[in-house]
């Protein structure tokens, strides 16, 4: 079988995430600057390899001065760190339509393995005759094991920014 290769279509993608803000509303952003790439062995993507890279200097939360906070050295460090990288190792499938997708995020000098909940789409041919692939990603991680670890304490108790970050990521791939 042969290797089929997929691009990123980075106008109905999204890497999104949320964080909850003063322990009892979640604050959403996302990445707009990234790049991914998938290799099936031909339109399976069980055991497909996934490139993703996002630029950290491209966060946005909708507020200048907290993307700006963001991209300093208290979180991301985007001058140092300008980049953030997924390798997967395995892509499983679970039952028809879900997978889960293990990998090395490499984030602010640190890797650490990650496993993510991907739910398939499906196949489509848009109306230009191109095939493209519908992916939905969910995950949590901990920004302090990747030394994302400011914070603020709260005068009632609990901490103005969450350790843990919903990941909220839409995919859609073109076939090659």
């Amino acid at each position: 079988m042969s290797t089929t290769k997929w691009v990123i279509d980075p106008t109905h993608s999204e890497i999104g995430f949320k964080v909850k803000h003063m322990m009892f509303t979640n604050v959403s952003g996302k990445f707009d600057k990234f790049d991914a790439s998938i290799e099936t062995e031909g339109d399976s993507f069980e055991n497909a390899k996934v490139h993703f890279t996002g630029q950290t200097d491209s966060i946005n939360t909708g507020n200048a001065d907290r993307d700006n906070h963001l991209r300093s050295g208290d979180f991301f460090d985007a001058a140092q760190f300008p980049e953030l990288k997924f390798e997967a190792n395995s892509f499983t499938k679970i039952n028809e339509g879900d997978y889960e997708l293990n990998g090395n995020l490499t984030l602010h000098g640190g890797t650490k393995p990650v496993r993510l909940a991907v739910e398939f789409g499906g196949l489509m041919k848009d109306p230009w005759g191109n095939t493209k692939a519908g992916f939905s990603i969910t995950g949590k991680l901990n920004r302090k094991d990747w030394g994302l670890s400011w914070n603020a304490a709260l005068e009632t108790g609990g901490v103005l920014v969450s350790e843990e970050v919903k990941l909220v990521i839409e995919l859609q791939f073109v076939k090659q």
